[in-house]
């Protein structure tokens, strides 16, 4: 059977060096399984964007599991209705960027790279491109979802993904705090399992509040 290839999927002016991609990377390196995990760095530009992922999935024969977080959720979701060899694991994700995203327009500035750029209506228009009204491959998703998000309204997550198998920990913040207790969890999906750990409260974030 061939190797399943990871792909992180990094969020809103985020990075390959954000702390999540670092995880799932040492925790790959562990397992032996390095040379099967891509961490691309995404253009500010969606339509860029899904042309990167969508180089890296192009092999019908290379099962994909994309672990996307924040906005990567929104783009691995749309890739899982396009590809059938892909399945993902959803952190946290933006369920619809094409309108969160509309009080960033203007001047952004990418967390680790530094890079500034304009965000415009065509950023935005190119998410509401890539929108799936409806998604009809439930089975290949698997939502990690923290309550005390405080960037996205976790309810909206959990009423998208309804029909999915879902993981709903109270508390905790965007970033998915101690994401590294999921690891297996994802792991064990890739290779089509459900192995999922209790979900215990965690603190909400400060900034939830």
């Amino acid at each position: 059977m061939t190797q399943t290839h990871f792909i992180y999927v990094h969020g809103f002016n985020s990075s390959p060096a954000s702390i999540k991609a670092r995880i799932l990377g040492d925790y790959l390196e562990g397992e032996g399984l390095a040379a099967h995990y891509s961490v691309p760095a995404l253009s500010h530009w969606p339509a860029e964007a899904m042309a990167q992922l969508e180089a890296l999935v192009a092999d019908p024969q290379q099962p994909v599991l994309l672990v996307g977080s924040s906005l990567g959720g929104f783009y691995s979701t749309a890739l899982v209705e396009k590809y059938p060899h892909c399945r993902c694991a959803l952190v946290n994700p933006a369920v619809a960027p094409q309108t969160l995203l509309a009080g960033w327009l203007g001047d952004n500035e990418n967390l680790y790279t530094h890079e500034h750029y304009q965000l415009t209506p065509l950023h935005l228009a190119q998410l509401e491109a890539l929108v799936c009204p409806e998604l009809h491959a439930q089975e290949r998703y698997l939502l990690l979802q923290q309550s005390g998000d405080e960037t996205l309204d976790y309810r909206e997550a959990v009423a998208r993904y309804a029909g999915c198998v879902q993981f709903v920990q109270p508390g905790g913040s965007h970033g998915f705090d101690r994401f590294e207790n999921l690891l297996p969890a994802i792991l064990a999906f890739a290779a089509g399992r459900i192995e999922l750990p209790e979900p215990v409260a965690l603190p909400f974030s400060q900034l939830s509040h």
